[in-house]
């Protein structure tokens, strides 16, 4: 079954209207959120901080996972935290769209966990694992998030508490 709507529009603003929608829109978010991991853990490495950019990577890596298997968490704490990282890093436009694009991945993830229609346009579509990414976006999340998602809420809720307190310390310093 074919997507309901252009790639542009399920990026900035989806909507679902069937099972195939649901399963694009979580896909969609995987990459994005392992996209956001890439680039944070290649800017922390050159920046000198490969350690916290080996944890940048665990943590919007895990929440992609957790965001192809519909976790609204998930897509909460990487959008909260890419908020709040943006207050200590260099503004730019790349970093607005992002941030646009993590809101409304936030918005199809709390759409698709939330959508059940009694239908045959529910049904979800298969994920195959035919080719590598295939494996990759379709059957890796499914097997890794069960096993994952409770050391990911305290993961993120470690991040969530120290960028709080380095947000905290950054306006201290300038009040």
């Amino acid at each position: 079954m074919p997507r309901t709507e252009g790639r542009v529009k399920s990026l900035l603003w989806p909507s679902i209207q069937n099972g195939n929608d649901v399963d694009y829109l979580g896909a969609q978010g995987y990459w994005v959120c392992a996209l956001v991991a890439v680039g944070s853990f290649v800017l922390s490495i050159m920046s000198g901080h490969p350690y916290v950019g080996v944890y940048v990577l665990l943590f919007y890596y895990l929440g992609g996972v957790g965001v192809r298997e519909h976790s609204r968490y998930a897509a909460v704490v990487v959008l909260l935290l890419y908020v709040a990282d943006s207050f200590f890093a260099v503004p730019g436009p790349a970093r607005v769209i992002m941030g646009g694009v993590l809101l409304s991945n936030l918005r199809a993830t709390w759409i698709a966990a939330s959508w059940k229609p009694e239908s045959n346009e529910a049904i979800p579509a298969p994920r195959f694992g035919d080719t590598w990414s295939e494996q990759f976006v379709d059957k890796f999340p499914t097997w890794i998030w069960p096993k994952v998602r409770i050391p990911y809420y305290v993961l993120s809720t470690v991040f969530l508490a120290m960028t709080a307190l380095g947000l905290v310390m950054v306006l201290r310093k300038h009040a």
